[in-house]
């Protein structure tokens, strides 16, 4: 069976977002050893699930990125651009993206028929509202968290729909050159 993994930049206080959309509180400088950990991650991805407001940005910015031979990123963008994607939402009626479709049913069943098909690991990146969503599913194998060293005080949380107390085990953590931590649950 496929695992859904989630990958999400999140701040010590477990907000993935200001109130507002804010994200500038998030490590854009990577060092190498935390992109060496995502390309590790994302190479056996082969779709990428992503709710509506997430790919308003995503998947264009990916493209531009493809599209750009200079771009240190490009081999990122290809494989973002190009792997199949799904984008979950009640009023995108349809696709305006190369390799994506949209959703508008029953999130729950898809994804659960999708986890049963042949292929490699699908990954989700988000937004707040998708993600806490599957969370309180229990949709998602694995949590792959980069925490930030941030606290926001208020935002938008990934388990603000969680309505049950869910045990996880703790894979491992990794602590990176950046500054960012990762912490990797797995479900039980």
């Amino acid at each position: 069976m496929r695992k859904l993994k989630l990958q999400v930049q999140t701040s010590i206080d477990g907000f993935i977002s200001g109130p507002n959309g804010e994200m500038d509180w998030i490590t854009f400088n990577w060092t190498d050893d935390i992109k060496e950990y995502v390309d590790e991650i994302t190479k056996p991805v082969d779709m990428i699930l992503l709710g509506k407001n997430l790919a308003m940005g995503f998947i264009p910015h990916w493209a531009s990125v493809a599209k750009d031979e200079h771009h240190p990123e490009q081999e990122a963008g290809i494989k973002y651009s190009e792997t199949p994607k799904i984008v979950f939402s009640s009023s995108l009626l349809k696709s305006e993206w190369d390799y994506t479709e949209v959703e508008n049913g029953d999130f729950v069943k898809r994804i659960n028929l999708l986890k049963q098909q042949p292929g490699h690991d699908i990954i989700v990146y988000g937004g707040a509202r998708f993600v806490s969503s599957l969370i309180k599913e229990k949709l998602i194998d694995e949590l792959h968290l980069f925490v930030n060293p941030a606290i926001l005080g208020k935002g938008l949380p990934i388990f603000q729909d969680v309505e049950t107390s869910q045990k996880l085990d703790l894979a491992f953590s990794k602590p990176f050159d950046c500054g960012v931590v990762l912490m990797v649950y797995k479900t039980i």
